[in-house]
């Protein structure tokens, strides 16, 4: 179960934009994070700190030694939690308000993807299925599918030489009627 303050930070978009460029490109000066994401450096400096208070990055030493600048990188990689997870009523109404923007953003991404698709030399694909689980069993399906992913995003060389593009993958698994 995620902590409150952790589902908080992240669920900001610029914090959001923030966790997603150092997932793909790793430990990043602030400079560099404050022109990819237009914007001014103190305002990426206070939602780093923000990451930082709920554990989600870390501050690390410049790879080139030079102390004037900040470095940034992920503490953490994935995230995960239900509503249900919370007691406090508060708490559970902030974790389904942070679900309801996580699916906007998935949406609004996959949006954009259909709007440009066909220009793109890079195919998407989607792909759903239904069945029948168990609470246990459906908290299974979540556990490996991450694994899956995990092992995936582990095993690209990203020192051989290819050209990649980023590429962003959802799914979702949830009790449903027919």
């Amino acid at each position: 179960m995620e902590d409150i303050s952790v589902i908080t930070a992240i669920t900001h978009p610029v914090r959001r934009r923030i966790v997603d460029r150092l997932l793909l490109h790793g430990a990043t000066q602030v400079g560099v994070l404050a022109r990819t994401l237009d914007a001014q450096v103190g305002s990426i400096s206070h939602h780093l700190r923000m990451l930082q208070k709920a554990g989600v990055v870390e501050q690390v030493d410049p790879p080139d030694g030079d102390r004037r600048a900040s470095w940034w990188q992920l503490a953490r990689r994935s995230f995960t939690w239900s509503s249900a997870d919370f007691d406090s009523p508060a708490d559970a109404l902030i974790a389904r308000e942070a679900q309801r923007a996580n699916v906007r953003n998935q949406l609004d991404r996959l949006q954009r993807w259909y709007r440009v698709s066909a220009q793109s030399e890079m195919e998407g694909f989607n792909t759903d299925t239904l069945a029948w689980a168990t609470p246990d069993e459906l908290m299974d399906l979540q556990h490996r599918l991450g694994a899956v992913l995990d092992d995936w995003r582990a095993g690209i060389d990203r020192t051989d030489g290819q050209e990649r593009t980023p590429v962003y993958f959802f799914a979702h698994g949830f009790p449903t009627e027919v």
